[in-house]
């Protein structure tokens, strides 16, 4: 992929998740464990385990290879709240619309990849998604391995294994199963562990079947810290294939929030996504 394209990343959703984007500037981070790859991060934390034990016992250290598998299956059994917002490189992309622009009925924000990266300070980070089944060359993997050669207890009490078990929880928030790779996605990040350095406070969204925490990033107050407005922010603006939007309704829309220079990037779709009707 060529690097102009490489600046642009493409957030798919529908139109309410959109006005609360655009008109109140808030941009939700929802719990990973919600998506529809909520088990991904225990999926990383298996697949990690596993190269590493491969290495270890190529290596000679089969002992301490099992030690680690007890490490790790203790460890996958816990529960740590992860907070995402997903970006795709891919625009005007039919699987993208599919999955996450309400089957193409949605529309697709683009996003300055340098603003975002800006504004991703504190426990935010943007993190690229790393598409493998096989971890053998994960960094992470080097790091369980040489803790195993050490002479060190392979416990979650060892401020050293903790450490690294963090480390590893931290990478399998931006981990996805490789059938997903043509999504080349990148994500707005708070990952487990930061939250203490996260200052945003968490709200619940109640529907009938059950209960969803997220937290709303003021884009507004951000992009201030950093010294650019939404408009800036926002490189575009594609209403779906599927959508029945009014294109000057909306840039109506647009003007009427004070967003006159965004009404002026509203494209429609060519993205040959249709519903195929009974």
């Amino acid at each position: 992929m060529d690097q102009q394209r490489r600046q642009i990343l493409y957030h798919y959703t529908d139109f309410q998740a959109l006005d609360g984007i655009l008109r109140c500037a808030q941009l939700r981070v929802n719990n990973v464990l919600n998506m529809n790859d909520s088990a991904e991060m225990r999926h990383f934390m298996n697949h990690l385990c596993a190269a590493a034990v491969e290495r270890l016992e190529r290596e000679g250290y089969a002992h301490r290879a099992r030690e680690l598998q007890a490490l790790f299956r203790e460890e996958v059994h816990k529960e740590y709240s992860a907070f995402a917002a997903c970006f795709s490189f891919h625009r005007d992309d039919a699987a993208q619309w599919e999955r996450y622009g309400n089957r193409g009925r949605g529309v697709c924000i683009a996003f300055r990849r340098e603003y975002l990266q800006r504004i991703a300070r504190g426990g935010l980070s943007l993190q690229a998604v790393f598409y493998r089944s096989d971890m053998a060359g994960h960094p992470m993997v080097d790091v369980f391995c040489e803790l195993a050669r050490g002479r060190g207890v392979l416990s979650g009490e060892n401020p050293e294994v903790k450490m690294a078990l963090r480390e590893a929880w931290a990478c399998s928030v931006s981990f996805k199963h490789p059938s997903f790779s043509t999504e080349y996605e990148m994500r707005l990040v708070v990952s487990p562990f930061e939250m203490e350095h996260f200052e945003v406070q968490p709200c619940y969204h109640v529907t009938k079947e059950r209960i969803k925490k997220y937290y709303p990033l003021d884009l507004r107050a951000m992009c201030a810290e950093i010294g650019i407005g939404m408009e800036e922010l926002v490189s575009e603006i594609i209403i779906g294939p599927d959508s029945t939007q009014s294109a000057a309704i909306f840039q109506d829309y647009l003007r009427d929030n004070g967003l006159r220079r965004l009404a002026d990037r509203v494209s429609l779709s060519d993205c040959p996504l249709r519903t195929v009707l009974p």
